[in-house]
């Protein structure tokens, strides 16, 4: 989100040049096989590699444009997602609080956020999540007040890719883009920090 957000303000300070963001995650080198804790498996289960990228310009027709991006971090919230970098690599934290989290925690960071970006809640038309996972998903859902399996994209992309970290909120963007929806989007992201990132998409 952060990265196609300063990819936008790029583009649109030189107007009619082409801004080609790519986004690149390689999470499989990050495995450590000299601390086998549950932590580590479980995020080598969960998480694979990907790669999307997206050409933005202010010039020709668009289905879409992006607005402003919003980010919200949590205080002491370092232990529930995030890395322990020592000289061997990266070591992952990655608590089973996440979805309660999501649950308690989520709604008032959306509406911050949109309260920032001048959007109210029944003005946006749909929320285009990154899929943590299923129970995050849920949680999603739960903490906002959508209606059952309404994320529906985000759980196909689930299913077919995996979580590959950042690419996989923009392969959920093609998805809805593919709906042709009509209005504002707002994409949402969480990640370390523990972090909620959003970001204005206007479909048109």
């Amino acid at each position: 989100m952060s990265g196609l957000s300063l990819a936008a303000r790029l583009a649109r300070a030189e107007p009619g040049s082409k801004v080609l963001f790519v986004c690149l995650e390689t999470c499989t080198l990050s495995f450590r096989d000299d601390r086998m804790q549950k932590a580590d498996i479980i995020a080598t289960v969960l998480f694979g590699d990907g790669a999307a990228a997206a050409c933005l310009s202010t010039e020709g027709e668009s289905q879409a444009s992006i607005g402003r991006g919003v980010e919200h971090t949590w205080t002491d919230t370092l232990a529930i997602m995030g890395w322990d970098v020592d000289e061997k690599g990266f070591g992952v934290i990655f608590d089973r609080s996440i979805p309660e989290f999501v649950k308690t925690e989520f709604a008032q960071a959306v509406a911050t956020g949109l309260a920032a970006m001048n959007l109210a809640e029944d003005e946006v038309t749909r929320l285009v999540c990154h899929p943590g996972g299923a129970k995050v998903v849920e949680a999603i859902e739960g903490a906002l007040h959508l209606p059952s399996e309404s994320l529906d994209h985000e759980r196909g992309v689930l299913r077919d890719f995996g979580n590959m970290s950042a690419p996989t909120a923009l392969f959920v963007l093609e998805r809805v883009l593919k709906d042709r929806p009509n209005g504002p989007l707002v994409m949402a992201a969480l990640g370390p920090g523990f972090t909620a990132s959003l970001l204005e998409i206007d479909a048109k």
